[in-house]
């Protein structure tokens, strides 16, 4: 059962995000009496998400896209961070969504959205880990063995870090949509808590530098797609 559900939400996963933004807007009683104070301590989650999948694409990336919609992989991946953690990438997704959770200040949105996150990447880490089974058996029975699937394994990290080549350019290329997603959704439920409090001239200063760095955002992601598409930056 867990198995055909993350075969169905692997493959539409892209298509359901769009969806799974409309829940910062579910209302609900407040987790903090200021928005700015849960914006920023979501803030905190959705960055210590982010730099966990930075070290995993920048160490030993993964193509998580499949093949025809559908979980594929060329080989078994133990290097890097997945020495220390089976799923980082949904690590640090989770937390992602956790922060964003936490900012939009809706006591409603934390307890829908993060069960269904949940369940949703333990369902999609089922179907990867059924194809993985088949085609790498005792491999990857053993790697199962060794490496926690969900907590990461502190131990040694210092030392996969330090002797690890980290490629900046691939991570610039891979992953410069992610931040601009979670800053922009963040930033959005932010401003949108903040219009229910009657914009006093605080709140009005604090709005005009939430979009600047918005417009930042927006236009750092703009350069490096322009540097992708006309090759400029690549992958190495």
């Amino acid at each position: 059962m867990m198995v055909a559900v993350g075969r169905f939400l692997f493959r539409y996963r892209n298509a359901l995000f769009p969806f799974a933004c409309l829940l910062v807007l579910l209302p609900g009683r407040a987790l903090f009496q200021d928005p700015l104070h849960a914006a920023l301590t979501g803030a905190v989650f959705a960055l210590l998400g982010q730099l966990v999948r930075a070290g995993t694409i920048g160490l030993r990336y993964i193509v998580r896209g499949g093949r025809g919609g559908r979980v594929y992989a060329d080989d078994l991946v133990t290097e890097g961070i997945y020495s220390h953690c089976r799923n980082p990438m949904y690590v640090g997704n989770i937390l992602i969504v956790i922060g964003v959770a936490i900012a939009s200040n809706s006591l409603t949105t934390v307890l829908v959205a993060l069960p269904l996150v949940w369940f949703a990447y333990s369902a999609i880490t089922a179907a990867e880990e059924d194809f993985l089974r088949g085609k790498f058996g005792a491999a990857f029975e053993a790697y199962c063995r060794d490496v926690p699937r969900w907590l990461p394994r502190l131990h040694g990290l210092g030392d996969t870090l330090s002797k690890s080549q980290f490629h900046w350019r691939r991570l610039l290329v891979k992953e410069y949509g992610t931040p601009f997603g979670w800053i922009g959704v963040l930033i959005l439920a932010t401003l949108y808590n903040l219009s229910h409090e009657g914009w006093t001239e605080n709140e009005l200063r604090v709005a005009s530098l939430l979009l600047q760095v918005l417009a930042a955002a927006a236009a750092l992601w703009l350069l490096v797609w322009l540097l992708k598409k006309t090759h400029v930056v690549v992958a190495d």
